[in-house]
């Protein structure tokens, strides 16, 4: 009878032992779907999870590193450590062997005695001071998106197959709110990005001339077209005195956000040097030396920089780099070539000037490689000679209306195509 009894009683604490250990299991299944519900923080999402599985699970140290499709070399990016706080311990992650295992495989791996494990004999222990883990994918709609580990199982008899199918249900009850949450992260970032984009086209713009300037005896026009939100090309109109405007346009290598920054720096630069009373030749010098101190080695601009005396008539003007510009007469036409090389490009650097008269109906056309150099569906550009007979036909008309059948002709060229470069065009033609 007291055998019997005994039998009885180890049945029933085991019973006891199964059913406290399934109300635990349950409790942090609870715990998690409660807290990854009321939150879609991605960082709050996997902090809870790595810290319950911590504390049920009793391990020194637990990770979530989510796939980065990106990265070849690493395609794990493990984003939130948790390691147990009543110890010193040095943290750690999958290494090269055990994520290339998870990638191939997509299933649970346990593993009680790393050290002799032969799947993984390459492990050098005393660099990666793991004992015995688990690690479990995470799948999304049938996708892996990363894993979830725990690392040296505190009690001696290591890791349980309890303890696998565990975090398994974890990982599946968790990886779909966690790729939910990344989405979304990314979305937001993405918005916000798009806002700041948005902020930056408006300044940019600003920094523009946002009206011709009125001269006697002149009539003046520009417009500049990013092939992006923003651009690197730069047009500007500086009055000096009651005789002199200087104007210039320039175009940044490059395209997009590091392109406009450029731009915005030279547009300062030259602004700031020209009402110094500096002449043409000076401005670029100094333009120069700003450009190749201030930038990397592959940071460079073009730029037609020129004062317009309009009380003799005469253009004084250097060239870096530029696409030479059409000086348009009623028979004939001049390229402005005069200057030397781009900015940025050498440090001290000996530019020219020369001097041009503008005479009676004559058209200036200065103009950035987007319009020469955009192309059709066959590839073909659109010539800077289509530029000069298009100022030609057009010669009778406003600085303006050259401009727009400029324009409209280049984008005829290009149509169906993306704009891939800035187009930034300059007209001035004398009355």
């Amino acid at each position: 009878m007291n055998a019997e009894n005994d039998k009885r009683v180890d049945r029933l604490e085991e019973e006891n032992l199964r059913l406290k250990e399934a109300v635990a299991e349950l409790s942090i299944l609870n715990d998690i779907s409660t807290a990854i519900s009321s939150t879609s923080s991605l960082d709050m999402i996997i902090d809870l999870i790595v810290h319950k599985c911590i504390k049920h699970l009793k391990v020194e140290q637990g990770t979530i590193a989510l796939l980065d499709e990106k990265q070849e070399d690493a395609p794990f990016h493990t984003i939130i450590r948790k390691v147990d706080t009543s110890k010193e311990i040095i943290p750690f992650r999958l290494n090269a062997q055990l994520t290339g295992w998870m990638i191939k495989n997509q299933r649970a791996l346990l593993i009680n005695d790393l050290r002799n494990d032969e799947r993984f004999s390459e492990n050098n222990v005393d660099d990666y001071p793991v004992n015995s883990l688990i690690c479990v994918p995470l799948l999304a709609k049938g996708k892996m998106i990363g894993s979830l580990n725990v690392y040296n199982k505190r009690d001696k008899e290591g890791f349980s197959e309890n303890d696998k199918r565990l975090l398994t249900i974890i990982a599946a009850q968790s990886a779909q709110t966690i790729e939910n949450a990344r989405l979304y992260e990314e979305e937001q970032a993405l918005l916000h990005m798009r806002e700041e984009m948005r902020i930056a086209q408006r300044i940019q713009m600003e920094l523009l001339p946002s009206e011709s300037p009125l001269i006697d005896g002149y009539d003046v026009a520009g417009i500049s077209i990013p092939a992006k939100t923003v651009g690197g090309d730069y047009f500007d109109f500086i009055c000096l005195d009651d005789k002199r405007m200087a104007f210039c346009l320039g175009d940044i290598s490059g395209k997009g956000m590091p392109a406009a920054l450029l731009m915005s720096n030279l547009q300062a630069t030259l602004r700031g040097q020209s009402l110094e009373s500096l002449t043409a030749c000076e401005c670029v010098t100094m333009a120069n030396s700003q450009m190749f101190k201030s930038t990397e080695d592959d940071k460079f601009a073009t730029l037609f920089f020129a004062i317009l005396d309009h009380k003799n008539h005469e253009i004084k003007y250097c060239n870096a780099g530029h696409n030479y510009p059409y000086l348009v007469s009623t028979n004939d036409h001049t390229r402005l070539e005069a200057g030397g090389l781009v900015l940025g490009a050498i440090e001290e650097y000996d530019f020219i000037e020369e001097s041009v008269p503008i005479g009676q109906d004559d058209i200036l056309l200065v103009f950035s490689d987007g319009a020469s150099e955009a192309q059709d569906a066959d590839g073909e550009f659109f010539t800077e000679q289509k530029l000069l007979e298009l100022v030609m036909d057009h010669r009778e008309e406003s600085a303006e209306r050259i401009l727009d059948g400029i324009v409209t002709a280049v984008r005829a060229h290009s149509t169906n195509v993306t704009q891939t470069d800035d187009i930034t065009l300059l007209v001035i033609k004398r009355l």
